[in-house]
Formats: C-alpha cells, sequence, structure tokens
C-alpha cells in the first residue's frame, strides 16, 4: 500500500496508524518524495488488509497493488555504499577489504533478514551500541551477558561481539534470520562467540537459562517492544542498558511510558531518518565500594 503527497508530520501519525489495519503491515517506511516537499508511506502485507471504511485512508491518495514474487530486500539494497556508524563499519562484498583504519568490519549482504546498516533503526542501534562500549571501558565485561532479541541479520549481535570479544545470544522469531544471522557470525568471524536460536518470546528457556542480562539490544517495531516491556525489564540486571530501536519519532513517548514504570530511566535518545533510538537503563543497587576497585568499572 502506498499513500502519497503528505507533509512529514501527517506521514508520521499514518506511519502509526496502519498498526491498526487488519492484518498489520509487515513492514512501514517513510520515503521523501521527488519534489523533496512531500513525504509517501509505503506499507507491505503479507496478504491484502481490509481497507474498508478505514477512517485513516479518508480523503488521502492511497494505491493497494500486489507484488511480484521476487527478493525484493536484495533487489532494493544490492550495491549499497557502506555504512558507518561509531567505529562499526558496514558494508557488503563489493566493499571487502576498504574499512577504514581503526573501525570493525561487518559483511553484511541483502537478504531476507532484515539489517544492512543502512536503516535509520539499525545504525541508530549501532551507534548506540559504539557510545555504550565507550562508556564502558575498559570494563566492557559489564555489558555481557548480552542478549539481541529479534535480531534478524544479527548485525547488532555481530557488532557486540567484535567489539568485546564476549558471548551473545542473538534470537528470532524466524528461522530463515536465525540462519542467516548464524551463517554472517562465520563470515565475520565471530561465529564462536554468537549463539543464534530461533525462541519466540522471552519465556523461552535458552533465554531464560542465562539469567540476568547487562545489555539487550532489540530492535523490532513499536507494538511488540511494549507488549515486551514488563519481561523484558524482569530480564535485565541492575545497571543494565537497553537499546530500543524500530519506531518513529512520534512513537518515542508510548515506548517510554511503556518502560518508565518498571524502573527504566532514559540515557540516549538518537534519531535519524526519522527513527529513533533510546538507551534504557535499570538503575544499580547501592552496595559499598570495594577496596582498590577501578573508578572505570560500574
Amino acid at each position: 500500500m502506498t499513500v502519497s503527497n503528505l507533509p512529514l508530520d501527517e506521514a508520521h501519525r499514518l506511519a502509526d496508524e496502519m498498526d491498526l489495519l487488519e492484518p498489520a503491515p509487515v513492514s512501514v517506511s517513510l520515503v521523501e518524495e521527488a519534489d523533496e516537499v512531500c513525504w509517501r508511506v509505503e506499507a507491505h502485507f503479507a496478504s491484502p488488509p481490509d481497507t474498508a471504511d478505514v477512517p485513516m485512508l479518508a480523503g488521502r491518495p492511497w494505491s493497494l497493488a500486489p507484488l511480484p514474487q521476487r527478493d525484493w530486500v536484495a533487489a532494493s539494497l544490492k550495491g549499497l555504499a557502506p555504512v558507518r556508524a561509531g567505529r562499526f563499519f558496514v558494508h557488503g562484498a563489493h566493499d571487502r577489504g576498504r574499512a577504514p583504519p581503526g573501525t570493525k568490519a561487518i559483511e553484511i549482504e541483502a537478504s531476507l533478514a532484515f539489517g544492512t546498516g543502512h536503516h535509520g533503526t539499525t545504525s541508530g542501534c549501532l551507534a548506540a551500541l559504539d557510545q555504550l562500549l565507550k562508556e564502558q571501558a575498559p570494563c566492557s565485561r559489564w555489558l555481557s551477558p548480552a542478549l539481541d532479541l529479534g535480531c534478524g541479520s544479527g548485525i547488532l549481535a555481530i557488532a557486540y561481539a567484535q567489539a568485546t570479544r564476549l558471548p551473545v545470544l542473538a534470537t528470532d522469531i524466524d528461522p530463515v534470520a536465525v540462519a542467516q544471522a548464524s551463517a554472517n557470525a562465520i563470515k565475520c568471524r565471530v561465529g564462536p562467540q554468537l549463539a543464534a536460536r530461533c525462541a519466540p518470546g522471552l519465556s523461552h528457556p535458552l533465554i531464560r537459562s542465562r539469567g540476568l542480562y547487562r545489555l539487550v539490544m532489540a530492535n523490532i517495531l513499536a507494538q511488540p517492544l511494549k507488549a515486551l516491556a514488563p519481561g523484558l525489564c524482569a530480564l535485565l540486571a541492575a545497571g543494565g542498558r537497553v537499546i530500543l530501536s524500530g519506531f518513529t519519532h512520534s512513537q518515542e513517548a508510548r515506548i517510554l511510558a511503556a518502560y518508565r514504570p518498571h524502573g527504566l530511566l532514559l540515557h540516549r535518545r538518537i534519531r535519524i531518518d526519522g527513527w529513533s533510538t533510546l538507551v534504557l537503563g535499570k538503575p544499580r543497587k547501592r552496595t559499598m565500594p570495594r577496596s582498590g576497585a577501578s573508578r572505570h568499572c560500574p
């Protein structure tokens, strides 16, 4: 479905409202029109949505058309330029060996799994992870154990493993994404550190078996993030951090409203191309400092 010729604020509102359609869209994107004044909302559905008497579409020029069977992700992203987000340099095979000195190269090809670094949510999460690692240096082990929830291509888990050389669990409800994340981890030489598993929800025994997490990264959508808030906060250790993305600027308040009642505080906000990334933290328990402890360590 395409809804065209919208002011930016109206495009953001409509993108939020798309979740109300039945069935909900698989993905929603904001695209700037050629005139650089108006925007359009593009939503992709696994099956045709029920658009009868939907108030959100009243008076707006929209169209709905079937897409031919084709790997649209690979077709649209093939040959895209590499992305630099903090210390991370995300590229395809065509840019292999071109990573600037001092960066962590992550080779991710366009595939059926989301996450190549080009989307504002992914680059925002990578930038947030880079800043978090800088804040914790030289005690990055404080951020272990780590979980990449809804891992897609595995890009966030790979970035964490490359930067820390510590183990990370990457889970997704899609077995195709899990297989792709495993393959990407091997290609990026962090296969031993990254365990990719198909695990719907947070109650999966594998997720629970690792105890409390000091870092959780979740780049999914606003509705699932809100629904997961109680369980995700319960899995976070005192002093731990969670990186959340997959929502627009206008959805930030609703995400914060879902997590603040569980004791999480906002530490950082990153906005890229209309998309938001939030870093939230659970307060540490008050303890007496140990003799000789480094002031850099939490």
